[in-house]
């Protein structure tokens, strides 16, 4: 673990946890990865029995409102995630003979991920509501989505009340 990064485990907090691709290419730029990101996400929650307050998929990052897993750490559980979404994408692009990930005119990319990730504690609900408030207005601030309702890999739909989308949320 790099010199003066702390982590809190075990507090039983939420974890608002920022994720970005390699040198933030937008390697989630496509709906296949980003419909990809979020299965994964649902398996991963499903194994490792975390909950999932909220979520955002942005083209070069994501944004997750996570609880503790009922096994390991949230660092396991991204881990987990990471890998398994980089090797769904990467193996589409190894059948069709690539092996690297693919951005634009910068060549291969050789990592989908950095090593770190942004982690932190979300204890009160003011907090709560912050971030869950931030990651959905997200898309609209880049551009992406003229609403945080049109955006559909968000977990907004779900606190509209609108429908399930694309996942199944944990309300806290």
């Amino acid at each position: 673990m790099p010199l003066g990064l702390k982590r809190y485990y075990g507090q039983h907090d939420l974890h608002y946890i920022t994720l970005t691709c390699y040198r933030r290419a937008p390697l989630l730029r496509s709906v296949r990865a980003r419909n990809l990101f979020v299965k994964v996400l649902g398996q991963v929650r499903d194994a490792y029995g975390f909950a999932l307050v909220g979520f955002v998929v942005m083209p070069e990052h994501v944004h997750l409102l996570i609880g503790e897993p009922a096994e390991g750490t949230p660092s396991t559980v991204l881990q987990v995630l990471k890998q398994r979404v980089a090797r769904g994408l990467r193996r589409r692009r190894r059948a069709a003979g690539q092996l690297q990930f693919r951005f634009g005119d910068e060549g291969a990319l050789p990592q989908f991920w950095p090593r770190r990730f942004y982690d932190f504690n979300v204890w009160s609900r003011k907090k709560r509501i912050e971030k869950l408030g931030y990651m959905h207005m997200n898309p609209v601030k880049r551009g992406l989505a003229s609403s945080p309702r049109n955006w559909l890999w968000s977990s907004y739909a779900w606190y509209e009340g609108k429908d399930d989308g694309l996942i199944r949320i944990d309300p806290v």
